[in-house]
């Protein structure tokens, strides 16, 4: 039983949370949610008043760690390979984590990006321009093969996230469960940064 209104809230975040990663938004109702986190819908409204308020905390929360960390690395001194792997393995750590928040970011980004960007990263995104400079540097010294900045900073997070946003038609196509995608998205934490290293590294 929850003790007081702070209690009560995280009760419920909770409960989204866990429903809205094995159903999505759209799939999950706020019956559900508050039948899983224990209370009447009455007070489920009380505390949000739809689902859409609810499911943005519930994004908040979960991106709270991963941009900062996103930001700060990005704009950090330390050797490329390095960043890469960061990089990658955060974004894949976090849609591993939260697997409802890459579907989320691809359905808005075309609706709002301006929005998106302000909830994500408080209206500043990371310092890409940055990040494609030091590429530009390595590229100059010769540590790595010539390539346009720009394609490998997609290729590092195209690699990461869509996984997650294929899914659904993975699982039906390659006849596989949901613990083995589980499976092969923690391989990958290790996988897709090497392979991105090994195909620019000379």
């Amino acid at each position: 039983m929850v003790k007081n209104n702070i209690d009560t809230e995280q009760v419920i975040l909770n409960a989204a949370k866990k429903l809205f990663s094995a159903k999505g938004k759209d799939g999950t109702a706020m019956q559900e949610i508050a039948d899983e986190a224990g209370i009447n819908k009455a007070l489920l409204h009380y505390y949000f008043r739809n689902k859409d308020k609810l499911f943005e905390e519930v994004f908040l929360d979960a991106v709270k760690k991963f941009s900062p960390f996103l930001k700060s690395t990005i704009s950090e001194e330390m050797p490329l390979f390095q960043k890469i792997n960061l990089i990658s393995e955060a974004y894949i750590k976090m849609a591993i984590e939260h697997p409802f928040v890459p579907v989320f970011i691809l359905s808005e980004v075309n609706k709002q990006p301006e929005l998106l960007i302000q909830k994500m990263f408080n209206g500043e995104l990371p310092n890409f321009p940055v990040f494609a400079k030091q590429i530009e540097a390595e590229i100059e010294k010769g540590t790595i093969k010539p390539i346009q900045p720009q394609q490998l900073i997609l290729n590092i997070i195209s690699l990461s996230i869509f996984p997650f946003v294929f899914k659904p038609i993975f699982l039906i196509g390659m006849k596989k469960t949901k613990k083995e995608f589980n499976q092969l998205m923690q391989d990958r934490i290790q996988l897709v940064p090497q392979f991105i290293i090994d195909s620019i590294k000379k």
